[in-house]
């Protein structure tokens, strides 16, 4: 289609992270002009990255890397159990600045690649931090201090959100955040982890599996939002790993030591008791806030909610010409597919004559914690609340990963489950599994639960022997029965 003449663009995308570049890509390959506004504020200890968003820089995939970095240091002492002459291997241990050097090289590349796209694909890429000037005006503020105002048909907004600190004292002073961590230019030590939230436990279990002590401080619950039931044997399996747990405690101060360490002071909420100890690193991951501060929303009448901004199930905020996507928008899944996906089928039906909207219903995740949990579904207490308990049934076991025999490793939090209806082929609600790559196990599992999934229909698929992802085929006990959902054997 024709530019709209009375304005510069057709498009224009608030935000260069994965869902704002998609957004910004599918909207020129159906024919938009399109400027795509990217901008990094650095964090309070001064880093900042290119473009690309969270998951690129400082999300998913650094987190991956280090996970996968922590794995390997498991598998060399598996390695030895297997019959791997390794010598002298307890002096085998990470090197932090190599480890993190790789880690950036990677991100750097994919920065490169990404400015590269932007440029072939025809989308014009701004580097300065936008805000709206009125509802078809935006102003990006630019390195050197400079604003370049334009304007557009359509505005979607895809900025996404920063980790919260807390407002204690010495939060900001003393503490990193997962902003910061992946490209650390120390060793991180002895370090307290505050917020048990899937970005919390990830980075308390590969720090520990790196060989750096850690401790995770929890205010109320541990993977709030998700099965509590598998949180919790996530939560175990972690202290059967030496990563302990301080419940129900909150920070109160950081403070700095004579030797340069960092004295945390903490008070548990039910019993009042106070304690300390001393870190090297003191990690917050307690949340994340949605960037709508520097919008400057009001000059374009748009309406917020907390931190995010609200929208209807087209991603259309109370302005008609302007949407949101990502993590930005309020009471949706903070996932990077998620908002790619998103991006791709709005910029489709902006453009490209398409009325699909996005299905927020049934997305698989995975937690990448030391052993790792996936999901796709409901929750158990959630299916209970909806559906009432005695029209849900929960199957469950369990399992032996073949893998885990020869170095003995421990198996006990090795479990997976399968909520259900109760009644007719019952239908598949919710599937939850703990164990090696819970997250290439779940996702065939997610097309199939997408695709109506019955008990009738997964217990009648033959598993692939031996792997863990067969066990879902396996699952004959139900919690309703009493019966114990133990193993007799790997083959029966």
């Amino acid at each position: 289609m024709a530019p709209i003449n009375e304005y510069d663009y057709d498009l224009i995308v608030i935000g260069g992270g994965s869902g704002g570049l998609a957004c910004a890509k599918e909207a020129v390959a159906n024919g938009a002009k399109v400027a795509c506004l990217d901008f990094v504020k650095p964090t309070p200890l001064g880093t900042k990255w290119g473009i690309g968003g969270t998951c690129v820089n400082v999300g998913c995939i650094p987190k991956k890397l280090m996970h996968q970095a922590s794995l390997l240091g498991e598998s060399v002492h598996e390695a030895a159990a297997y019959g791997w002459e390794i010598p002298n291997k307890e002096a085998i241990k990470p090197d932090w600045e190599k480890l993190v050097q790789s880690v950036q090289n990677h991100i750097k590349s994919v920065n490169w690649v990404t400015r590269v796209d932007l440029r072939d694909k025809k989308v014009e890429y701004i580097n300065g931090l936008g805000f709206f000037k009125d509802p078809h005006t935006v102003v990006a503020k630019l390195k050197n201090n400079t604003e370049r105002t334009i304007t557009a048909s359509k505005i979607v907004i895809a900025v996404g959100g920063r980790p919260r600190y807390p407002d204690i004292p010495g939060a900001l002073e003393y503490g990193i955040t997962s902003d910061d961590l992946f490209s650390l230019d120390r060793a991180p030590g002895k370090t307290l982890v505050v917020g048990a939230g899937y970005i919390g436990l990830e980075c308390a279990g590969f720090l520990k599996g790196l060989g750096y002590e850690s401790t995770v401080m929890v205010r109320s619950i541990v993977l709030r939002g998700f099965d509590q039931q598998m949180a919790n044997i996530v939560a175990d399996s972690m202290v059967e790993r030496g990563i302990p747990f301080l419940h129900k405690t909150i920070p109160k101060s950081v403070e700095k030591t004579e030797d340069g360490r960092l004295l945390v002071k903490y008070v548990n909420t039910e019993t009042q008791e106070e304690g300390s100890d001393v870190y090297d690193t003191v990690l917050w991951a307690i949340g994340r806030k949605g960037l709508v501060d520097d919008l400057n929303l009001d000059a374009a009448g748009i309406q917020v909610k907390a931190d995010k901004i609200a929208v209807n199930e087209a991603e259309q905020t109370n302005v008609p010409h302007i949407y949101a996507i990502g993590d930005i928008i309020h009471g949706r899944p903070e996932l990077t597919p998620v908002a790619i996906h998103a991006g791709r089928l709005l910029a489709r039906r902006l453009f490209g004559g398409s009325k699909q909207i996005m299905d927020y219903t049934d997305v698989a995740t995975t937690v990448f914690s030391p052993l790792e949990y996936a999901c796709v579904g409901m929750a158990e207490e959630d299916a209970i609340k909806k559906y009432g308990e005695d029209n849900i049934e929960v199957f469950h076991g369990f399992y032996k990963p073949t893998e885990f025999f020869i170095p003995q490793k421990s198996v006990r939090y090795c479990y997976v489950k399968a909520v259900a209806e109760r009644s007719g082929d019952q239908k598949v609600l919710g599937l939850h599994y703990v164990g090696p790559v819970a997250g290439e196990v779940i996702q065939g599992f997610a097309a199939a639960v997408k695709s109506g999934l019955t008990m009738k229909i997964l217990l009648n698929t033959v598993g692939i022997h031996p792997t863990t992802a067969e066990e879902f085929t396996r699952l004959s006990i139900t919690k309703r029965s009493g019966m114990d959902p133990t193993p007799a054997s790997c083959c029966s």
